[in-house]
């Protein structure tokens, strides 16, 4: 389920960028958790990371006043919430990390390369 929401974040981020950042995205989902709401119905708590490559490209996918990462994170949140058929509380956040597509490890965990 946390590949899962990482894949519909990162799909979510380049649908709605479109040209704007190219594809150096990388989500990292930071806490998945199920709990119970004080009405005792599900709720999923999610934390995500965007990584992407430049300080420009922040600012690109936070948007003006935070408009595009709440545009992408309301759309990722509503089709996580179709998958585990349960409310999603998705809080997003996007950070730089310039050399994230020459740290073998993090590729290796992310893409599960042997």
């Amino acid at each position: 389920m946390r590949d899962l929401a990482s894949e519909i974040i990162r799909e979510k981020a380049l649908k709605l960028l479109n040209e704007e950042v190219p594809h150096g995205l990388y989500i990292e989902i930071e806490k998945f958790k199920e709990r119970k709401t004080k009405q005792n119905k599900d709720i999923y708590d999610i934390e995500a990371i965007i990584y992407c490559l430049r300080e420009s490209h922040k600012g690109i996918i936070i948007g003006k006043g935070g408009e595009m990462l709440k545009k992408i994170s309301t759309f990722a949140r509503q089709d996580i919430e179709k998958i585990v058929d349960t409310k999603v509380n998705l809080r997003v956040w996007v950070k730089v990390k310039q050399d994230w597509l020459n740290n073998e490890s993090l590729i290796n965990n992310k893409f599960k390369l042997k």
